[in-house]
């Protein structure tokens, strides 16, 4: 019988390999290409960071910080966090940086795992991906505009057309305060329609309210945040909407829209895909003007969103990804031991021609290599044996076309070259 495997992935979380990864990295490398066209540059952080930074940011009350952060002690005892999500992390980078001095707005993009200890469901893991835009730096209402540009954007690129952003103004932090007297008031009156969760957070953070599915029905006589905002918080969110007319960016008003995490400011957005049902947001963000200061930063305006890469892949149309013609890739078939370093050898002139070559050293059997090469989607099979090292001659099969010919082995990367350039034509 087969011995039981001792070790399995931890729940919640994957690997990705073959296919899968292929796709992965051509939608990261297509999306990676948009934000740098939008003059974005990538940022990588540390995985874990001090968990205070987490708690000050995403705020005690949140779900993320009071039941889902993967958090531990180190040696010295200091308590790190791996990170739950990336704009607290890009902000501290920023600040620590001195980046501020540089004045303008700064455009950074991340792509990479988040962890939370959530419970796991479709689409949704314990490591999860997401890659994510922030501009630090501007209070201007065109820089909400072009981060939800930018969000529709990379969501069209892999082919989902269907979209509609979802916008709402949480206000700033002074006109929010004196609508959450008011709100806590009203979930008083209300208190036994709530959830058990909601009880607690009508207390601690009774915004978190309008997000509960459980208390849907309640919220039609709860006010209405948008009743309660400030002049200025007003008039930047009567811009934001002009301007988002002006680009012809479709989007519906949603008062209970609020985000789940402490640092929100004004605008708040989420991209729904109507062709979804219930899980049916991809992306969500909006400006987050307190939260250099709350990191001891002073006032620093910024905005932005985040995505999920494994909804992406998950709901992505394939066909939308440009493969383009790429390089041409050759397999070398090895007959037998003798005949590997040629064939090595080889392979390496023809990679420092831009030909992806790879060399098959298992020593199976030729029909197994060949099997191998075209279920990979290889372009060309060189066979070496024997005869061909007798002859310095390498027969070379079409995969595609099924023809085959012979050619000198000085001659083969001459060959692919010639290969190479009716490919573009």
């Amino acid at each position: 019988g087969q011995k039981r495997m001792k070790y399995s992935r931890p729940r919640g979380t994957r690997d990705i390999l073959g296919n899968d990864m292929e796709v992965w990295k051509r939608v990261e490398k297509q999306l990676a290409a948009i934000m740098e066209g939008y003059g974005y540059h990538e940022i990588r952080t540390p995985i874990f960071e001090e968990s205070d930074l987490f708690i000050r940011s995403v705020g005690e009350t949140s779900d993320i910080v009071s039941k889902e952060m993967y958090t531990f002690s180190d040696r010295k005892g200091r308590s790190l966090t791996l990170r739950p999500e990336n704009t607290a992390p890009v902000m501290r980078a920023y600040l620590e940086n001195g980046l501020q001095r540089e004045g303008g707005i700064t455009k950074f993009y991340y792509i990479g795992p988040m962890f939370r200890y959530d419970k796991p469901q479709a689409g949704r893991y314990r490591q999860f991906h997401q890659i994510g835009a922030e501009a630090i730096g501007s209070s201007n209402p065109v820089v909400d505009a072009e981060i939800i540009d930018i969000s529709i954007r990379l969501h069209r690129e892999i082919g989902l057309d269907s979209l509609t952003v979802r916008l709402n103004s949480v206000g700033c932090l002074e006109c929010r305060n004196s609508f959450l007297g008011i709100l806590r008031k009203e979930l008083e009156l209300h208190r036994d329609q709530l959830c058990e969760d909601c009880k607690i957070r009508a207390e601690a953070n009774p915004l978190r309210v309008l997000d509960c599915k459980n208390c849907v029905d309640l919220r039609v006589e709860l006010p209405v945040i948008t009743d309660y905002i400030c002049d200025r918080c007003r008039e930047h969110f009567d811009t934001l909407t002009g301007i988002l007319q002006g680009m012809n960016i479709d989007y519906e008003l949603d008062p209970y829209l609020v985000r789940g995490l402490d640092y929100y400011t004004r605008t708040a957005y989420e991209i729904i895909h109507s062709e979804l049902g219930a899980q049916n947001a991809l992306c969500g963000g909006g400006r987050y003007d307190g939260l250099a200061e709350e990191l001891g930063g002073g006032s620093i305006p910024a905005v932005g969103f985040s995505a999920g890469l494994e909804r992406m892949v998950e709901v992505l149309d394939q066909s939308r990804l440009r493969s383009g013609t790429g390089p041409v890739r050759v397999y070398f078939v090895v007959f037998n031991s003798a005949c590997s370093v040629p064939a090595m050898l080889m392979a390496g002139e023809l990679r420092e021609n831009g030909v992806e070559s790879s060399v098959d050293l298992s020593l199976r059997n030729v029909k197994k290599q060949l099997r191998t090469a075209s279920r990979e989607g290889y372009d060309y099979a060189v066979f070496m044996g024997d005869n061909e090292l007798e002859a310095k001659e390498a027969v070379v099969k079409d995969l595609k076309q099924g023809t085959q010919e012979n050619v000198s082995f000085e001659r083969i990367s001459e060959y692919f070259d010639k290969e190479g350039v009716e490919e573009v034509d």
